[in-house]
């Protein structure tokens, strides 16, 4: 089989195609024939060496996996060659206090395909039964390629580690990337008044078709004051956060009495200031979230089915091109979703 493989990290990193062995299942162990791979900032930190976690090179990232099952090791009873499927990135034990009450995204032997084994940007990956999720009707490989890292993501933040409440102020930040444009729809279907953030006209066209209701520019220093003027002053009840550094911090001063900040990430930096004074007296939280449980995969893919959310998919990209969309991601040249493919659908 080809797959890309990382040889070296950098900024660029360094890449090979390479022409690898067929896996072969061990027992509880599929393999999956992957049509379509999403690309995640995720992929980026593993690129750059940015991750606090060790990895070994070579190694096939990729995370965000669609495909059929090749073929199924010993003990695996549940799938058959052919199943159309999608992989749970973050492979969980199974068998830890937090797997067993249904928080996979707690579980303490956690393992991320693509970055502490090998991922998606291959013809074929090999993952445990346990990481495997059935694809609704209508839900096409290249859709749950783009929604089953981000989207799901997006409804792990929106519906298990916060609430929202119907007529809610949420400020999603990043209208145009992955988990920014699956908080709108999702928050919006959950009947909040949206409000999120974009750069450009075409990220503020994007922003506003996906279902916010008003649009502000974070490239203007004010724009803080200018949530809070569009709520009337009171502010959003929830902020849903992606980005971390100062952004995080102005989230703050957008933020209503009581309201939460759910964050996910720290694309621009992982140290915050935190002015602990207004935070305690306006009874606020900031709540952190990490990957996804199964049942926030379940709904998001039965979401995509039902028409309620859909990935923007920004270009395709052929297996053999997938430097090139690292690269795009990397430069910020991006509406929405890479997915690089490696078979047709």
């Amino acid at each position: 089989m080809k797959a890309v493989q990382l040889t070296s990290h950098g900024a660029p990193g360094r890449f090979q195609l390479s022409d690898l062995a067929d896996p072969t299942p061990d027992a509880g162990e599929v393999v999956v024939e992957v049509h379509a791979c999403g690309l995640n900032h995720l992929d980026l930190w593993l690129e750059e060496g940015g991750l606090p976690i060790p990895v070994q090179l070579p190694r096939t990232p990729g995370c965000e996996i669609a495909g059929r099952i090749a073929a199924v090791g010993v003990g695996v009873k549940n799938w058959e060659t052919g199943d159309r499927v999608a992989v749970q990135s973050n492979i969980f034990c199974g068998r830890c206090e937090f797997c067993l009450r249904g928080e996979e995204s707690l579980c303490m032997n956690g393992e991320l395909v693509g970055v502490q084994r090998d991922g998606g940007f291959a013809e074929k990956v090999m993952v445990p039964e346990r990481a495997l999720v059935r694809l609704p009707a209508g839900v096409d490989f290249e859709t749950s390629a783009a929604l089953t890292l981000a989207g799901s993501t997006a409804m792990h933040m929106l519906t298990c580690r916060t609430a929202v409440r119907r007529g809610d102020w949420v400020l999603v930040m990043g209208a145009s990337s992955g988990v920014g444009s699956a908080a709108i729809q999702i928050a919006n279907h959950l009947g909040a008044r949206v409000i999120t953030t974009a750069s450009t006209n075409e990220k503020r066209e994007l922003a506003l078709e996906l279902g916010a209701e008003h649009v502000v520019n974070t490239g203007d220093e004010s724009w803080p004051a200018e949530v809070r003027k569009l709520t009337a002053k009171h502010g959003v009840d929830l902020v849903v956060e992606h980005i971390g550094g100062k952004v995080l911090e102005q989230a703050f001063n957008c933020l209503a009495r009581g309201g939460s900040i759910v964050t996910c990430g720290a694309t621009a930096g992982r140290d915050v200031k935190l002015n602990l004074w207004p935070f305690f007296v306006k009874e606020q939280r900031l709540v952190g979230s990490y990957g996804r449980n199964r049942v926030d995969l379940d709904k998001t893919l039965a979401w995509a089915a039902e028409g309620k959310l859909r990935p923007v998919v920004d270009r395709v990209f052929p297996l053999g091109e997938t430097p090139l969309a690292f690269a795009a991601l990397r430069n910020r040249a991006v509406l929405g979703k890479l997915v690089v493919r490696a078979f047709a659908s």
